[in-house]
C-alpha cells in the first residue's frame, strides 16, 4: 500500500502569541520541514504589515519643462505673428506633446492651462491656412481642457463650423459658449452671423 493509498491524521496546535504552528506528537521529517517553512512564510509575510513609507516624487512640478512648453508657445507666437503659420503650428504642436507627457504627479490643472493655450493658438493658426476641420478640433479640444474664460477658443470653434456650413452645429456651440462666458460681443455678433445663414439657407 503507497502513502496515498490512506489518510493519517495528525493533530496541530497553534502558539496564540507567534502564530506559529507545530505538531504536538512525533512527526516525520518531512512534515517538520513543511511546519518550518510555514512558519518561516508566516514570519516574513506579517513584517509587511508594517506601514509602507512612499517617498514624495522628486519635483511637484518640472520647472524645466514648463520654461520649455511656455519658450515653444511664445516661437509659435513669434512665426505666427510674421505670417508662418505652418512654423506656428509646428511649434504648437511640440508644446502640446511636452505638456501632455508631463510626470503622473504633476497637477492637472497645469496641464489644463498649458494645452488650452497651446490648442487654442493652434487653431488659430490652422484657421489662417483654411484649415478649417483641423482648427475646429483644436478649438473643441482647447474647450475641453478650459469651458469657462476660453472665449477665443470658443469663437474658433463656432467660426469653423459656420465655415464648413454645419450651421446648426456651430449655432449650438456659440449657445454653449455665450453659457460659459456670458454676453461676449464676438460670440454674440458670430450668433447673429450664424442665424443669419440659418435663415438664409431655410428662404
Amino acid at each position: 500500500m503507497s502513502d496515498q493509498d490512506h489518510f493519517t491524521f495528525i493533530p496541530l496546535s497553534i502558539d496564540p502569541k507567534s502564530k506559529s504552528i507545530s505538531s504536538p506528537t512525533p512527526s516525520s521529517r518531512a512534515l517538520e520541514a513543511e511546519l518550518s517553512a510555514l512558519n518561516s512564510l508566516h514570519r516574513a509575510l506579517h513584517t509587511l504589515d508594517a506601514p509602507m513609507i512612499v517617498p514624495p516624487p522628486p519635483m511637484p512640478v518640472n520647472p524645466k519643462r514648463s520654461a520649455n512648453v511656455s519658450k515653444l508657445r511664445e516661437s509659435g507666437n513669434a512665426e505666427y505673428r510674421k505670417g508662418r503659420h505652418a512654423e506656428a503650428i509646428k511649434f504648437y504642436t511640440l508644446g502640446l506633446q511636452m505638456a501632455l507627457t508631463r510626470a503622473p504627479w504633476e497637477p492637472s490643472q497645469l496641464v489644463r492651462e498649458e494645452v488650452h493655450a497651446l490648442y487654442s493658438n493652434r487653431a488659430q493658426a490652422h484657421m489662417q491656412l483654411g484649415n478649417w476641420p483641423e482648427a475646429a478640433i483644436d478649438a473643441e479640444a482647447s474647450v475641453a481642457a478650459k469651458s469657462q474664460g476660453n472665449a477665443k477658443a470658443w469663437f474658433r470653434r463656432g467660426k469653423c463650423l459656420l465655415e464648413m456650413g454645419r450651421l446648426q452645429e456651430a449655432r449650438n456651440a456659440v449657445t454653449k459658449a455665450l453659457e460659459f462666458e456670458g454676453e461676449e460681443k464676438e460670440l454674440s455678433e458670430l450668433l447673429k452671423e450664424i442665424d443669419g445663414r440659418i435663415a438664409k439657407a431655410g428662404a
